[in-house]
């Protein structure tokens, strides 16, 4: 089984779940016992500060979003860039956590970036990959900058556009896309 950790998966443009419609899901853990990922374009409406006084991690300052991490109800997730509280390395100087004091020291050192993900995408043993071979899901690799991005309202346009052109370029040996078609 080949693992798809630090890879997006990205919801195919027909995947009619409404947990998953338009989702880029990140994998934050496979293996042969299953899946565990964050979707990443789900921001809450609850701000990182009112969440945090809520599960009594004291004051917070952060306005940030909080993002729903999939539909399995569940912990509290976190996606940053600090080893030293580090449960596993999801791809290079990406790090995850769940642990509540890796949670805390994370937010109060409020070194930047991070994200916070309430509940999780969960799949048991082979059902991740029987949805890769019929088509639910497209996979691309994760980068740092996808995951950490600022405003996630257009992420799944811009992974799927970029994975339709790495399509393109394989195939087809295209180059170069202009920004806009009708430049071509």
């Amino acid at each position: 089984m080949e693992s798809l950790r630090g890879q997006l998966l990205i919801a195919a443009p027909q995947l009619a779940d409404p947990n998953f419609r338009q989702a880029v899901v990140l994998r934050v853990e496979h293996n042969e016992d299953g899946a565990l990922g964050l979707t990443l374009n789900r921001p809450l409406t609850t701000p990182l500060h009112e969440l945090w006084q809520d599960i009594g991690g004291g004051s917070c300052p952060s306005e940030q979003p909080v993002f729903s991490g999939g539909p399995v109800e569940g912990p509290i997730l976190c996606l940053h860039r600090q080893a030293d509280v580090a449960e596993s390395e999801v791809l290079p100087g990406v790090f995850f956590s769940g642990e509540r004091q890796h949670l805390l020291d994370v937010v109060r050192d409020n070194r930047q970036p991070f994200n916070i993900y309430v509940g999780y995408a969960g799949w048991g043993a082979g059902q991740l990959e029987g949805e890769l071979k019929l088509g639910g899901w497209l996979t691309v690799p994760a980068t740092d900058d996808t995951i950490f991005r600022d405003d996630s309202t257009d992420l799944w346009d811009d992974v799927l556009r970029h994975k339709g052109r790495a399509i393109l370029r394989d195939t087809l040996g295209i180059r170069d896309f202009p920004d806009e078609p009708e430049w071509n």
